[in-house]
């Protein structure tokens, strides 16, 4: 709440300043510019203030007020109600960076567990503690390889099918440095020609090749092969990741992944219009001097003999070493990784598979109904996880607004950055969409075709 200061206040911090009057502090900003008339409406008071915020809140609808079939990168998934009373305690709630770890075990146990089950999700050796997103979890892999190799391989490979957004992230990052984006300006057949295209490009000047598992447009595919080929040349294999269908699916280290990142928002973290949400990085453990980011290690203190907690590897960032830093980025997502954390430890193992296979299962049923409707079809037969893109015999934009209308929230529309997909729309099925949410999809969508 704020406790504006009483006259007493301000004429005791007027004397020590040394200034009779406020208004002589502003005495060296020319005078016509001092106090200006501004165009204001009139002061609220706090009850009136909560209601016109509550006016315009009512007037968004959410994936609660919707039967949200929305994905693209994130995702309406149940958060259990203990994560955010865990993330409400005052000792995380409030808590910054623990630069002294011997009055911040708990949160420093706390990021080391959670880097625990990020490398144990992924099949990776280590995580740090996470980055903004998944889009710049993406770009600080680039950088990683890139000093890897210390610049002298400077050719990085894009999935034409990884995420729009973390593309444009990646070119953002490497705007005007010694790096070369290729690869992703083919187009994203069905089955694994793209991968073909992808290996094409490989020489010794690959520093890193970027695919995604699921894909943006859902599909899976087993990367081993890749890997293999992008090894034979010496470069790393970076793979993003959507955490919940590690639930049942292949892990990246499996695979021979050097790099694995991932947007955490499905663990734990809901909506929020956007963000703030998570951005998921682990490795291998010959390239962890390279990763940037927080890193807490486990230790024993030697006076008491204890397990103790402290952050590790951290004088390459910024703290010491700035012009050796690998990155810009010191200051993880504390509160996010704290509920993915806490979101995976509740669910545990088998909780986790339980809400990957409903999303797996919901979306094949949802895909097996939709293509029975005149007009529409699956634009990829390659198998999928809770994702799936379907050619549409109307404008997606046209098919929004009729399902809005019947309380319905629809896919993405990939025309939007893949000119040969007009007309399809990006299906995501989670655990949070019933039965009849689906039906009721397939019904509304089955006007569509006889409209």
């Amino acid at each position: 709440m704020f406790i504006p200061h009483t006259d007493s206040d301000r004429e005791a911090m007027l004397k020590v300043v040394g200034v009779p009057r406020l208004e002589d502090l502003f005495r060296d900003v020319p005078e016509k510019y001092r106090f200006p008339e501004l165009d204001l409406p009139s002061a609220l008071t706090e009850m009136e203030a909560r209601a016109e915020l509550q006016t315009i809140a009512a007037a968004n609808d959410s994936a609660d007020d919707l039967a949200c079939f929305l994905g693209a990168g994130a995702y309406h998934h149940y958060v259990p109600a203990a994560v955010d009373s865990i993330l409400r305690r005052g000792e995380f709630y409030t808590a910054y960076t623990p630069y002294q770890p011997e009055v911040s075990q708990g949160t420093l146990q706390a990021i080391f567990e959670y880097q625990s089950l990020v490398a144990a999700l992924t099949g990776m050796e280590v995580s740090n503690a996470s980055h903004y997103d998944g889009a710049t979890a993406v770009a600080e892999a680039v950088n990683m390889a890139y000093a890897n190799f210390r610049g002298k391989r400077t050719q990085v490979i894009l999935s034409p099918a990884l995420h729009p957004q973390y593309r444009a992230v990646v070119r953002t990052y490497t705007e005007g440095t010694p790096v070369t984006i290729i690869g992703d300006d083919a187009g994203v057949e069905a089955g694994e020609h793209w991968m073909l295209h992808l290996q094409a490009h490989l020489d010794l000047n690959t520093a890193l090749v970027v695919v995604q598992y699921p894909d943006f447009l859902g599909r899976v595919f087993d990367f081993t092969r890749l890997a293999e080929a992008i090894h034979q040349v010496g470069a790393l294999l970076a793979i993003a990741i959507n955490p919940i269908a590690l639930g049942i699916l292949k892990t990246p280290g499996d695979m021979g992944a050097d790099i694995v990142t991932g947007e955490g928002q499905p663990l734990g973290i809901p909506l929020s219009y956007g963000g703030p949400y998570l951005g998921l990085f682990a490795t291998r453990q010959e390239y962890v001097r390279k990763m940037s980011g927080r890193l807490a290690g486990e230790t024993v203190d030697f006076r008491s003999g204890e397990r103790a907690y402290t952050l590790t590897l951290t004088a390459r960032e910024q703290h010491i070493r700035r012009d050796k830093a690998t990155s810009n980025i010191c200051t993880n997502q504390g509160l996010m990784a704290l509920a993915s954390g806490v979101y995976m430890s509740l669910l545990g193992k088998h909780g986790l598979r339980q809400v990957a296979e409903l999303c797996y299962h919901k979306a094949h049923y949802a895909a097996d109904q939709i293509k029975k409707l005149k007009g529409f079809s699956l634009a990829f037969s390659d198998p999928f996880f809770n994702e799936f893109a379907v050619k549409c015999p109307a404008l997606v934009l046209d098919i929004h607004s009729h399902l809005l209308e019947h309380g319905i929230l629809g896919g993405y529309d990939l025309g939007q950055d893949y000119p040969e997909l007009e007309d399809t729309m990006l299906l995501a099925v989670t655990e949070m969409n019933t039965r009849d949410e689906i039906d009721g999809l397939v019904e509304v969508l089955s006007e569509v075709a006889h409209g």
